[in-house]
């Protein structure tokens, strides 16, 4: 797949795994991205997933024929983009492997060597030339490993972007790249949003006309949009104006009251209600619309004097990634010595600039009258 005249695609699709990373379910796959770029020298942008070595050197040879790769860039030390670098060292062993000074230090950790006698360190600024097409590195520590860069070809407007605007999904999933992005940034790179933030104020200074991630899609049209979004995510700002209310039950009361919350907040006109079973839904998804809309419902019942498991897993997922800047609201459930609000407050105390509803919920074992008059009232404040 050519990229452009001399951007040519050689990555691969994942068609077989299931879980990235040990924990995201990826129904459509992954792609493991990677690049030729074919000059007067040639460079390969990262390697692939050590499962797909034979079909990457494949596609390598397809897009050189006889010619050989000068370098190999490794912009990511990740295994899934890193995996053959020293099968191609191996396989070409005239080529030159250029990299930061902190990736060169993981090779010699994966494979026992760092290559001094035939590699080049770049950090920000430092260039590469390959004939007409010029690279140029730009340093994005913690974007989402120490060791990250991305670089720039002046020729063609490409950024390659390394983990930067990826997703979940193989590059022939026919699926919206919003939803999978978002949830590939919040669940992976989520707690770097300052960091993020920092690589966007250094793009924005390069006229990018494409962009070539490790993961998903090349993106080549409404870059504005693609921006704009990981702007929104990196600032943890609200990108859709909702109520997502996530919730545990043991014997179905809490979900009942869940249930009549929701349906009150969609009569009194709430652009968008999310409602999520953390026992039951994707975590990585609820995560997702936690950070997505700008006010959530913590719904769940006094456990051994504590929270639902669930419940606890779901609050640790948030505020590991930096959650802020939102309206938050507790329904609890507690039949003798309910303690989940206050829990859950609690675990959300080093959270920045959250506001907390000044209505909530306590059911006592079941709903009651008393208990729909709460939910009233919360629905009525949540709604304004």
């Amino acid at each position: 797949m050519n990229i452009t005249k001399d951007i040519v695609y050689i990555g691969v699709n994942d068609r077989k795994i299931d879980l990235f990373e040990g924990q995201y379910v990826v129904p459509n796959g992954m792609s493991y991205n990677s690049y030729a770029i074919i000059d007067e020298k040639i460079a390969i942008m990262d390697t692939v997933d050590a499962a797909f070595t034979d079909e990457w050197f494949s596609n390598i040879k397809n897009a050189l024929g006889e010619k050989k790769p000068d370098y190999l860039v490794i912009h990511h030390m990740e295994p899934d983009h890193s995996a053959n670098i020293l099968n191609f060292a191996n396989e070409y062993p005239e080529a030159t492997i250029v990299s930061s000074a902190k990736a060169f230090s993981m090779m010699k950790n994966f494979f026992g060597t760092d290559f001094e006698d035939r590699r080049i360190v770049v950090g920000g600024g430092d260039t590469l030339s390959l004939g007409k097409h010029e690279l140029t590195f730009v340093t994005a520590p913690m974007v989402h490993w120490p060791e990250v860069i991305v670089s720039y070809d002046s020729t063609d407007k490409v950024l390659f972007s390394a983990d930067g605007f990826g997703k979940f999904g193989a590059l022939d999933a026919d699926e919206d790249w919003a939803c999978e992005a978002r949830r590939y940034y919040f669940g992976i790179v989520g707690k770097y949003g300052a960091q993020v933030q920092l690589l966007l104020k250094k793009a924005s200074a390069l006229d990018i006309q494409i962009i070539c991630p490790l993961h998903g899609p090349i993106l080549t049209e409404n870059l504005g949009y693609y921006i704009g979004l990981y702007d929104t995510w990196s600032s943890y700002g609200t990108e859709s104006e909702g109520i997502v209310i996530a919730y545990t039950s043991v014997y179905g009361n809490t979900k009942k009251a869940v249930e009549i919350l929701a349906k009150k907040l969609r009569e009194k006109g709430c652009p968008k209600v999310a409602v999520t079973d953390l026992a039951r839904d994707d975590m990585a998804e609820a995560v997702e619309d936690a950070f997505r809309y700008g006010k959530i419902v913590l719904a769940t019942t006094t456990y051994n004097g504590e929270i639902f498991p669930f419940m606890r897993e779901f609050i640790n997922h948030l505020t590991e990634r930096n959650f802020q800047n939102k309206t938050v609201a507790f329904v609890e459930n507690g039949s003798w010595a309910p303690l989940a609000a206050k829990v859950m407050k609690e675990m959300l105390a080093n959270s920045k600039n959250l506001t907390f509803a000044e209505n909530g919920v306590k059911i006592m074992s079941a709903v009651s009258e008393e208990i729909l008059s709460q939910i009233e009232a919360l629905a009525d404040e949540l709604c304004k």
